[in-house]
């Protein structure tokens, strides 16, 4: 009887020994991801992503569309150690190339380098699926284009992931 209770007991504990050696996890959670890597994303998707107006995006300055200025705009957003961004149709509102950071530490606004009148400015934005809203003032000085076009204002760009 004692062996049968010993042999009953180490074939339990063998089971869950084996039981508890199961080896790595097979669905192991992902790392969680800080609040600058989410903001990231959503501006930059895995790394470089476009928004434009092409299908139905708009820019509203000082709450009045003027689209009509910005057809075929387009802001390519791209991550990495230097972030960068270029800019194409931007009607001299922004540079064609250079450099973006985050401004403060809720990872909801961004500034453009450069030297464009939307360089140097907070840009808030909110990413929803394929959308991505910008707003941003521009206040004088630095709200002229060659010393000729008045660009003060503030402006909202709904762009949509090219």
């Amino acid at each position: 009887m004692k062996s049968l209770f010993f042999r009953l007991f180490l074939l339990t504990f063998g089971l869950i020994t084996i039981q508890s050696c199961g080896g790595e996890d097979p669905d192991p959670d992902p790392p969680v991801k800080t609040v600058e890597e989410i903001a990231t994303e959503a501006l930059t998707g895995t790394g470089s992503q476009a928004w434009g107006i092409a299908g139905g995006g708009s820019v509203l300055r000082d709450g009045v569309a003027v689209t009509d200025l910005y057809m075929e705009f387009e802001l390519v957003l791209k991550s990495g150690s230097a972030k960068t961004y270029t800019s194409i149709n931007n009607n001299d509102l922004f540079d064609a190339t250079n450099t973006w950071t985050f401004s403060g530490t809720n990872f909801d606004k961004f500034m453009l380098s450069g030297v464009k009148p939307a360089a140097g400015r907070e840009i808030s934005f909110t990413q929803n699926n394929d959308n991505l809203t910008l707003n941003f003032t521009i206040t004088a000085p630095g709200a002229r284009i060659n010393a000729v076009s008045a660009v003060a204002g503030s402006y909202t760009f709904n762009l949509l992931k090219q």
